[in-house]
């Protein structure tokens, strides 16, 4: 017979060995835990054969997965920005309305250039009508190209080379003449031979008239006075602008060469540019001639005998 102390201290000895085995258990580390080799077997269900078997650890399937989550997070950012399934996220533009945005800074940024050219030239405008001399302050784009505008250089033959430099050192139809300060009694030199195709009109805005001359013709100063502007506007060209007595200012459009600068004196007859077709406004060469009066536009028909 088994004694009852007996099987009292078998059970004890049982539980003090699981308690041990617990204990131990609960005193390894974390690192120690990843570590544990499991196995995976795959049997074959009727005949319980082993089909397929890989020893595998915590810390192994733990690797594979942060690997295989990095493989799979690269491979959906490649996707997303090498093809057009990036057009599909919200907030994200398409390429058309990219290429809108892209073209509508462009327009802003070109339109503001034009803006602050257009407040330039208005303001030297205003300050010719007001008799003063317009500083020179106008901003041209270099870089801009103007496909629908067309120069050409054009090579003076000696013999009007030698007339025109006859005209700037001895020609002044005025000469020692007394100046007069009244319109009527002023002499006008013919700014250009040549044909008048449009008139002086104020309802539609036509502040001179057009006229139709040579190739290469040479245009004349109608007075003696000063250039108060020689330069390029987009929409007239090449223009040049001479201060006269009397508070009248003549205005020279759309040639294709400036012969003086700002602030040269010229006399009357002298040759101040060449016709030609620049500027946006220009429909071919010819001379848009314009005659102002202390801020008043004046018909140059009334004036000089075309």
């Amino acid at each position: 017979m088994i004694n009852d102390n007996v099987v009292y201290q078998f059970f004890l000895n049982l539980h003090r060995f699981r308690n041990y085995g617990v204990g131990e258990k609960n005193k390894r580390g974390f690192l120690d835990k990843l570590k544990d080799q499991y196995r995976v077997t795959v049997f074959n269900d009727s005949t319980f054969q082993s089909v397929w078997s890989m020893k595998l650890t915590r810390l192994k399937v733990l690797g594979a997965f942060s690997m295989a989550s990095l493989i799979i997070i690269m491979l959906v950012t490649l996707l997303i920005a090498a093809t057009g399934l990036r057009e599909y996220i919200p907030g994200y533009p398409d390429a058309e309305q990219r290429q809108l945005m892209v073209e509508t800074a462009l327009k802003v940024d070109s339109l503001e250039v034009e803006l602050n050219k257009r407040d330039d030239f208005f303001k030297g405008i205003k300050a010719i009508i007001l008799g003063e001399i317009p500083e020179d302050n106008m901003v041209y784009d270099s870089a801009s190209e103007y496909y629908d505008v067309n120069f050409a250089e054009y090579n003076h033959d000696s013999v009007f080379q030698d007339n025109l430099l006859a005209e700037q050192l001895n020609l002044s139809i005025q000469g020692n003449t007394r100046k007069s300060s009244e319109l009527s009694q002023m002499h006008f030199y013919v700014p250009v031979k040549g044909i008048i195709t449009n008139h002086f009109n104020l309802s539609t805005e036509h502040f001179g008239v057009d006229l139709v001359s040579d190739p290469n013709a040479r245009i004349s100063s109608v007075l003696e006075g000063t250039v108060i502007f020689s330069g390029w506007t987009l929409e007239t060209g090449y223009v040049l602008y001479v201060q006269h007595e009397a508070d009248l200012v003549s205005v020279y459009k759309h040639n294709a060469e400036l012969l003086k600068s700002t602030g040269d004196k010229v006399r009357a007859g002298e040759a101040i540019a060449i016709i030609g077709n620049s500027g946006e406004l220009s429909t071919g060469p010819h001379l848009h001639f314009e005659l102002w009066h202390r801020g008043n536009s004046l018909n140059p028909e009334q004036y000089i005998d075309f």
